[in-house]
């Protein structure tokens, strides 16, 4: 049977592969990111109009980045059995739905490159600034967004609960995503953290048996003769 016909196969591998790209590619997508590599105490103001290409590239990745992590997030739903399954469901939610919509904010960054180019560069992100301090984008994609990260760290703490995951998982996770964008050293040190901390839970996820992720009990093997088995049971 191929890997795209075995769903206990496939679901596993997809969650446990995607937890160790899904870092990886958000690495990738603030080294590509211009603005970011020029540092936080520098005047960015001007530079996504200058690279338009680099902001394609750099927007599509962590845009895909986020997009990866969605497969993990419920495959940390599933193995979340016995031990605190209530908890699981809620942080999970909050993970999926706000990760969704902090993908959704990479759109903005094609935004700021086409205004700086076809306005004044200071105007031009003097309009996208705008655009996102309007209450839909801040309600509907920013708020929710951080949200999201609050839910990913919960559902990291959820797995080890459920004895699942290592504790510092989680920590690490959010500390890289967060620590990430501060270019250069923050980036090494963020992707190293969030590579770690989702990694370890996605070699798990590839390691484990099917029976095991599936949750079903391991049948015992037969042993005995038919009414041996018969006696034993009166």
């Amino acid at each position: 049977m191929s890997v795209l016909a075995d769903p206990r196969t496939f679901r596993r591998s997809a969650a446990g592969f995607c937890l160790i790209i899904a870092p990886l590619v958000y690495v990738a997508g603030i080294v590509v990111d211009p603005a970011l590599r020029q540092g936080r105490g520098d005047d960015t103001v001007g530079v996504y109009g200058q690279y338009p290409e680099q902001v394609s590239v750099s927007a599509s990745m962590l845009h895909w980045s986020w997009v990866l992590l969605l497969p993990g997030i419920i495959g940390m739903i599933h193995l979340i059995r016995q031990r605190g399954v209530v908890f699981g469901h809620i942080a999970g939610g909050l993970a999926f739905l706000g990760i969704v919509n902090f993908s959704g904010l990479m759109l903005g960054d094609f935004f700021y490159s086409r205004l700086e180019r076809a306005l004044p560069a200071a105007e031009g992100a003097m309009l996208a600034d705008q655009a996102f301090a309007d209450p839909g984008a801040r309600f509907a994609f920013q708020i929710p967004g951080f949200i999201g990260l609050v839910g990913l760290f919960l559902l990291g703490l959820a797995l080890a609960y459920a004895r699942r995951g290592p504790w510092w998982a989680p920590f690490a996770m959010l500390a890289g995503i967060l620590t990430g964008p501060i270019f250069p050293y923050g980036t090494i040190a963020g992707g190293a953290l969030y590579l770690a901390g989702a990694g370890v839970i996605g070699l798990r996820m590839l390691r484990m048996s099917d029976d095991e992720w599936s949750g079903e009990p391991v049948q015992p093997a037969f042993t005995g003769s038919p009414s041996g088995n018969l006696a034993n049971t009166r």
